[in-house]
């Protein structure tokens, strides 16, 4: 069969590569040209390529001639002169229902799915290494993988992950939910939901909340906070809900975070486990602890994989000593969370590098500001948008004109490893050096290397 996919963005890419993959010939096109997109995407067009997709970039008037099946992207509006021409010509148009229903048919093992605003990349690490412990052949897939984790479970099919696994475990962001709503769940988690994302939503929180709750109508067994009961609860009477650090809590799963230990109790099951992680990881691990309960994990199992567990790259990532100083990264960006990190560090000397706060989302960088004000005196904010590629100083700015604390040192710079360098030139030994930011979740390996190579800068220049 013949097919074109309109659009080479993150819904067309993956679509693209699995219909290659199933054997079909496929044609993915784009009124852009390749070196219009980001780097990391030029990479996974040419990989594609190489597979067998044939690429037409650049052409804003694609033909249509001898094709049997049709897939537009979301973003491809009805007056597009191809989506006409797609309908003039009555061609079988591919849903994302369908490919999402011939995604689910190709994974033979139970899923679970984690999503939510905050905590969901952490959650489905931590459920991970639960399930390896208990002797799982786990096939996992995050942002850590692929910010596009639509597009890293679509890879994980291509090089058979999923013939070779006894469960997988996905992060599902809202993107992904929207591209695979027909995955089948054997459990659905769901770790909050906050105020975010709206810009792609119109500015609706609860278009945003109707987008997550999809993952409910996914799961078998369904498991949130108990902050989102009073939206789930009209629609979902069997749901466990869970909640850490409230003894007068009716949830089911309940967590209580002590000193260097984390205790759950769940039912018939109630044990305090060892757990040298801070910050949010409590409440992550609250409930990857009550889905590995669910699913029959043993308390034996989840006390020894949470008693060795040391966090995960990016997610308050301990870079240890650099010329005397402690490097802390931690990809927080929503106000709850930065404020969760922020506490921790309280009482430590912290010099804070931001970067821009902007990706595919529009969020509130006076917010930032204001917040990162109360609990730091150096402030350093990028302003170079990864996902434009383009110098915005004018969102530095925003950040550090909103820190009201007058004391405070505030530094604009162009990107995140001058930032990073100047950490150096503010602080001193005994200090916390301080990231936070979503660039470092949204592509991790670009943001590591600039912040890496901007360590190195500082320590020479600053030593």
């Amino acid at each position: 069969m013949n097919c074109l996919v309109v659009g080479a963005g993150n819904a067309g890419r993956p679509v693209a590569r699995l219909l290659n993959n199933q054997g079909e010939k496929v044609i993915i096109t784009d009124t852009k040209n390749i070196d219009e997109f980001k780097e990391d995407v030029q990479r996974i067009l040419k990989e594609i390529e190489k597979e067998g997709v044939i690429l037409d970039l650049g052409n804003p008037d694609p033909s249509i001639d001898n094709i049997d099946l049709v897939y537009k992207a979301p973003t491809l509006p009805d007056s597009a002169p191809i989506a006409k021409k797609i309908k003039d010509a009555n061609l079988k148009v591919l849903s994302n229902e369908e490919f999402s229903a011939m995604v689910n048919d190709l994974i033979p093992v139970d899923i679970i799915g984690v999503s939510g605003t905050m905590g969901k990349t952490t959650t489905t690490f931590i459920i991970s290494a639960l399930f390896k412990q208990a002797g799982y052949n786990v096939w996992s897939c995050s942002s850590l993988v692929n910010n596009l984790v639509s597009e890293a479970i679509i890879d994980g099919i291509v090089k058979g992950k999923n013939e070779d696994c006894d469960i997988a475990i996905f992060e599902l962001p809202h993107g992904t939910i929207g591209l695979l709503d027909q995955l089948n769940l054997e459990i659905g988690l769901l770790t909050n939901i906050a105020e975010d994302h709206l810009s792609e939503f119109g500015g609706s929180l609860e278009k945003y909340q109707q987008r997550k709750l999809i993952l409910e109508k996914m799961s078998k067994t369904f498991i949130s906070n108990n902050s989102c009961r009073d939206i789930i609860e009209p629609i979902r009477s069997d749901a466990i809900y869970f909640e850490l650090n409230n003894k007068d809590s009716s949830a089911e799963i309940l967590g209580f975070e002590g000193d260097e230990t984390l205790t759950v109790s769940y039912g018939d099951n109630k044990f305090t486990t060892p757990f040298y992680m801070m910050s949010y990881f409590f409440e992550d691990s609250l409930s990857a602890a009550g889905v590995a309960l669910t699913y029959g994990i043993s308390k034996e199992d989840i006390i020894d994989a949470l008693t060795s567990f040391r966090g995960l790259p990016a997610h308050m990532q301990d870079l240890g000593d650099h010329n005397g100083r402690r490097v802390i990264l931690d990809s927080a960006f929503l106000y709850d969370g930065m404020k969760i990190t922020l506490e921790y560090f309280k009482d430590d000397s912290v010099v804070l590098f931001l970067d821009h706060f902007d990706t595919l989302s529009k969020r509130d960088k006076a917010e930032v500001g204001r917040l990162v004000g109360e609990y730091v005196d150096t402030i350093i904010a990028s302003g170079f948008n990864e996902v434009t590629q383009e110098v915005e100083m004018e969102a530095a700015y925003e950040v550090l004109d909103a820190i009201e604390n007058p004391n405070a040192t505030k530094v604009a710079c162009e990107n995140i490893t001058d930032a990073a360098e100047l950490t150096f030139k503010y602080s001193k030994p005994g200090d916390i050096i301080l990231h936070m930011g979503p660039l470092i979740a949204y592509d991790r390996h670009t943001t590591m290397d600039k912040i890496m190579i901007g360590l190195e800068r500082g320590m020479n220049k600053y030593d």
